[in-house]
């Protein structure tokens, strides 16, 4: 399935049955896309399998917009791969690249199973290959083994990344501290608190996420662990803000709440959008199992979002 014959909205059905292919044409000098969505975490997500698609920083930013572009979370670009089934290019609201996209990853995967109704496909990506396959509606991936060294993070310096010592508001009584650090693909910190919904995640989110140690900034969850299967995540995600879903970010909870010794390896992760299921597996792999959506199709002229300058 490529550029010049995109799904359109009939593929709005049940299941991944729902995603298979339909004819749709665009319009000269305009790119067609699918809107999908993970839990409501959602990407504008484009087929560059035969022709390259080539965007600015600036036109990913503004087709992002919730106001005056398409608006999403991510925009994603599916290219060719030598290695695997296809090449997932990832990049941000804010229009910068980041390595990796768990649910980016689900949906992407879907769409490729649907096209020839195959249930396993690996996915190449920035942070390595990724192996998806269908799991009844949903779609699993295995986000391959999550790191903790403090260089793999990365943080600017040595540090114990079971607890750094990291913490906002007061010294005395602070709003969030000792977080743990993971890398799921990308960087994540994972604070523990009692009450997730009593914490203001959007001001400690930026924060954080531009903090000195994070060399290349960081993901920041916000965690309440209900029982010891069951976590309750807010995230706010580097270069997007809060969102209502992050697969990695659920990874990177589960995994911190098993090192600490809060959890199991694994259990159900609750995130403002709905739930994941994650295991930590004994060889250090995590896998994530959860739906994926197809919102709409379109096409998108970008000489027009920009006002003409492209």
């Amino acid at each position: 399935m490529h550029a010049d014959h995109w799904p359109t909205a009939d593929l709005l059905g049940e299941g991944l049955g729902g995603l298979a292919a339909a004819a749709y044409k665009a319009a000269m000098g305009a790119l067609p896309f699918i809107k999908m969505h993970g839990l409501g975490n959602d990407f504008v997500v484009f087929d560059a399998r035969t022709a390259p698609i080539r965007l600015t920083r600036a036109e990913r930013h503004a087709m992002a917009s919730r106001r005056t572009g398409i608006g999403c979370d991510q925009i994603i670009t599916i290219e060719p791969s030598a290695r695997a089934d296809a090449f997932m290019r990832v990049h941000n609201a804010d229009g910068g690249e980041v390595e990796a996209c768990g649910n980016a990853t689900r949906c992407v995967a879907a769409r490729l199973m649907a096209e020839d109704g195959r249930d396993q496909v690996v996915i190449e990506t920035l942070a390595g290959l990724l192996e998806a396959r269908a799991s009844g509606a949903d779609v699993s991936v295995d986000m391959g083994e999550a790191r903790h060294d403090w260089r793999e993070i990365p943080l600017a310096e040595a540090a114990d990344t079971l607890h750094l010592d990291l913490h906002v508001g007061s010294a005395e009584t602070p709003d969030l501290a000792d977080p743990v650090a993971v890398n799921i693909g990308n960087p994540h910190i994972v604070f523990f608190v009692a009450d997730a919904e009593a914490i203001d995640v959007a001001q400690h989110g930026a924060a954080l996420e531009t903090a000195a140690l994070f060399p290349e900034r960081v993901n920041v969850s916000i965690v309440q662990v209900v029982s010891v299967e069951v976590l309750r995540v807010r995230v706010w995600e580097r270069g997007v803000g809060i969102t209502a879903a992050c697969g990695t970010a659920a990874c990177a909870a589960m995994v911190a709440a098993a090192r600490r010794g809060l959890t199991g390896r694994g259990g159900e992760v609750r995130l403002d959008g709905g739930a994941l299921r994650i295991d930590w597996r004994e060889d250090g792999h995590v896998m994530m199992r959860g739906p994926v959506a197809v919102a709409f199709a379109g096409e998108i002229d970008l000489g027009a979002l920009l006002g003409g300058s492209r």
